[in-house]
């Protein structure tokens, strides 16, 4: 018994003095005082710049297939537009909902700022949208978004009138620039086509209108896809999702287009009537 004490002893003892060996070399005190610790391994090099995450290939691949989806899934007018004055597309509500499905996001909203001044008629909203990776968790992108009833498009109406409107508009900026960066699609669509657009009821709908179907009457592949049916159910769909009053809808598609129900309206008539309620934030 004597004996594994002695060995037990001796053993302890050795690991001290391996320990007051191993701080000897890592701390050392020079002669003004100055406690130096020195790395006990090997000096490792250390690039500052940063590597790929991804390969180049990976990369490619992954533009390339968000440039079929956008070609194949997406519709022209109803997804995304072309704006006057734009050098790109922009990118619509029901587009961004697409790509936010298709890449797995959840959101989530937050009014940063709100404005309710009823006695001034002053209405401003500053929203936040959060876009969260389903499988992950994690934050993929966050979007600002701002609107107020003095802006251009709005300073000539009843600000007591279209305070849903704003808050609605602020909520989609948010939310096409949270997605916009979440999805990387920044380099295909822009946001601002707000700033493009002539004010509400300026007297050249008419003009629009009979432009737009007479540049889509010429036989092209595009006019036929136009003329697709199914453009009727998505605007139908488009109506009852965003819980338009029908009554509302019958007096804007009689005084816009001189007729009295949805299925009177042409391909080309209906694209424009999308795009016209994603403009004035009807959707």
């Amino acid at each position: 018994m004597s004996d594994l004490k002695y060995k037990l002893a001796k053993k302890i003892n050795t690991i001290e003095d391996d320990d007051s060996i191993n701080n000897t070399e890592s701390i050392r005190k020079d002669t003004n005082n100055v406690i130096t610790l020195n790395s006990t391994e090997s000096n490792k090099s250390i690039s500052i710049v940063p590597d790929f995450a991804i390969t180049l290939n990976d990369a490619k691949n992954r533009v390339e297939l968000l440039q079929s989806f956008v070609k194949e899934m997406m519709i022209i007018n109803i997804d995304y537009g072309f704006i006057p004055n734009c050098s790109k597309p922009s990118l619509f509500k029901s587009g961004a909902e697409k790509l936010c499905d298709i890449f797995g996001f959840s959101k989530k909203i937050e009014i940063l700022n709100r404005v309710e001044d009823w006695e001034k008629a002053l209405f401003h909203y500053e929203i936040k949208t959060i876009l969260i990776n389903k499988k992950t968790g994690l934050i993929e992108a966050e979007g600002i978004g701002s609107c107020n009833n003095r802006e251009r498009k709005y300073k000539n109406q009843d600000g007591y009138s279209i305070v849903n409107n704003i808050l609605k508009m602020a909520k989609k900026r948010a939310f096409i620039d949270a997605v916009l960066s979440a999805t990387r699609s920044s380099g295909l669509f822009t946001q601002d086509m707000e700033d493009n657009l002539l004010p509400l009821n300026n007297g050249n709908d008419d003009k629009d209108i009979t432009k737009i179907q007479s540049n889509n009457t010429n036989g092209s592949a595009e006019t036929k896809y136009l003329q697709n049916k199914k453009y009727h159910y998505e605007l139908i769909s488009i109506i009852k999702e965003n819980n338009i009053p029908t009554s509302e809808i019958k007096e804007l598609i009689k005084k816009r287009y001189k007729v009295s129900q949805i299925k009177q309206l042409s391909s080309p008539q209906i694209c424009d009537f999308i795009k016209y309620l994603n403009i004035y934030n009807m959707i």
